[in-house]
């Protein structure tokens, strides 16, 4: 990389600015800089050994590589589980299954997401998060290719569907890596007016993965066509993995500059047991993050459930498969341009008004989840694509809000991310389950209607979400973080 790469330093007593530059790049392998508070930015402790020089934190141009390659390889993994979705009844018809074994392929997911998520900031403590991602990109390709293993015409139904389930066993494994690890690295890589930002980013590339797989997945042909298009799609993206690095040489922010916290020292934290004093929550923070991981998990676990049931909530209603799935990708694509909208102002203007964020657009939420009771009646198709488009401003927003409130509350962005990425899933399950079981028969006007499940839905989101009135929200990370910046600044 071209030493002139480095910007904003503040020059010691050097010959010249081209010597020191290439003195910088031989250290530090040609890493651009800049703190964005205005600051001037100095070198190593090695060179503050001659120049009397204080570190001053430091951004890397190539954190935006990484910030790439997560998005490609969040937006593929988050293809798989919805992808049979809108292609249920086809799916159900050419591979000789039921509606409930198809909605398996979407839960197993969900269900292997649970522990793996869990056990990622383990993982990611010891080994770094390339390593993470390198393992996530192998599962992802063996799963395109177990589930193609399925579509072989010879193979009878029960071991068609057994492939088939293998195959999202494996994606599961690799979801939750490109989801968990978001928050983390935008931690090591960016700073404060960049952070919350490319939180979003990565966050809404598994929604936007989905809402690509809702849209591809009916219209590439049959059922085993499509799973073939998977498999191709899988194995285009894996070199993006060699984009992402696991830290930068010098951080840029004191949150990024500390060293990952382990899972068990956050979840001692959380039931107000003794842990190292850096992990340590208050009472209010235990109560607030609880708060958090509970309406994350049924708000994110809820626009899971519809992706996956997307086909069975609209057909019966008078919806084909192609509507059930452009409703689905209205939800999250509408939440796509929310987010680019609103994330920034959340770095640069709202800093401090996560919380406030997150009481004003949960109810509106909530009342929209509701709404589907009287609204998925036939012929109320523009009424519909209003109600997605509000469901994913609003929740797809809150996304990013809520992983970063996680990391403000608990100072363990990995941590905090598994737990709520966790909460979400597994309440996609519940919400799979019940639903499901709440589905009409075939005498049902009109047949196998899923009324009673909009009911179920529309009140269990009502309800978890008058919490949010109960959470206070003090973003402590970003405090500590403002505090050693203005400690950097008086010190030159």
């Amino acid at each position: 990389m071209d030493p002139n790469d480095y910007y904003d330093v503040k020059l010691p007593n050097k010959n010249s600015q081209e010597d020191f530059k290439q003195d910088v790049f031989a250290k530090f392998d040609g890493a651009g800089t800049d703190t964005g508070y205005g600051t001037s930015v100095s070198t190593t402790n090695e060179v503050k050994e001659k120049d009397d020089l204080d570190v001053v934190y430091r951004l890397y141009r190539r954190r935006f590589a990484g910030l790439v390659g997560f998005v490609l390889l969040g937006a593929v993994t988050g293809m798989t589980w919805p992808w049979f979705g809108p292609i249920s009844t086809d799916t159900a018809t050419q591979f000789g299954i039921s509606l409930d074994q198809v909605n398996w392929l979407g839960n197993i997911v969900s269900c292997i997401y649970l522990p793996v998520s869990l056990s990622i900031p383990v993982f990611c403590s010891r080994y770094g998060i390339r390593r993470c991602c390198e393992i996530g990109v192998a599962m992802l390709l063996i799963s395109g290719w177990i589930r193609y293993a399925g579509t072989i015409g010879t193979l009878s139904p029960e071991s068609a569907y057994a492939l088939l389930i293998v195959g999202q066993l494996f994606s599961a494994i690799a979801q939750p890596i490109f989801q968990v690890l978001g928050p983390i690295y935008s931690e090591k890589w960016f700073d404060l007016r960049g952070r919350t930002t490319a939180t979003m980013i990565i966050a809404v590339a598994n929604p936007v993965g989905g809402a690509l797989g809702q849209v591809l997945s009916p219209s590439v042909g049959t059922a085993r066509q499509s799973i073939l298009v998977l498999a191709i799609i899988s194995t285009a993206v894996t070199p993006a993995v060699f984009l992402i690095n696991s830290s930068p040489a010098t951080p840029p922010t004191h949150a990024g500059s500390q060293k990952p916290q382990e899972m068990t020292s956050l979840l001692r934290a959380m039931v107000g047991f003794k842990c190292p004093p850096e992990a340590h929550m208050t009472l209010r923070e235990r109560i607030d993050f609880m708060i958090v991981i509970i309406i994350f998990g049924v708000l994110a676990g809820m626009a899971n459930t519809f992706s996956i049931l997307s086909a069975q909530y609209m057909e019966p209603a008078g919806y084909s498969a192609d509507v059930s799935g452009y409703m689905g990708a209205t939800l999250l694509l509408s939440g796509l341009v929310a987010s680019i909208i609103s994330a920034p102002l959340f770095d640069r203007v709202l800093t401090h008004q996560l919380a406030l964020t997150v009481k004003i657009l949960v109810p509106i939420v909530a009342g929209c989840w509701l709404s589907l009771i009287w609204a998925v009646t036939p012929n109320n198709t523009a009424a519909l694509f209003v109600i997605m488009a509000l469901i994913g401003c609003c929740s797809i927003t809150m996304l990013p809000v809520g992983l970063e409130l996680g990391c403000e509350l608990t100072r363990n962005a990995d941590g905090s991310s598994a737990l709520l990425w966790c909460s979400c899933n597994l309440f996609a399950i519940i919400f799979i389950l019940v639903e499901g079981a709440l589905r009409d028969g075939p005498d049902a006007n009109p047949p196998y209607n899923m009324h009673k499940a909009f009911i179920f839905g529309g009140a269990f989101v009502t309800t978890i979400g008058s919490l949010v009135f109960l959470l206070r929200g003090k973003q402590a990370r970003r405090v500590l973080d403002e505090q050693k910046i203005s400690e950097t600044k008086r010190q030159q």
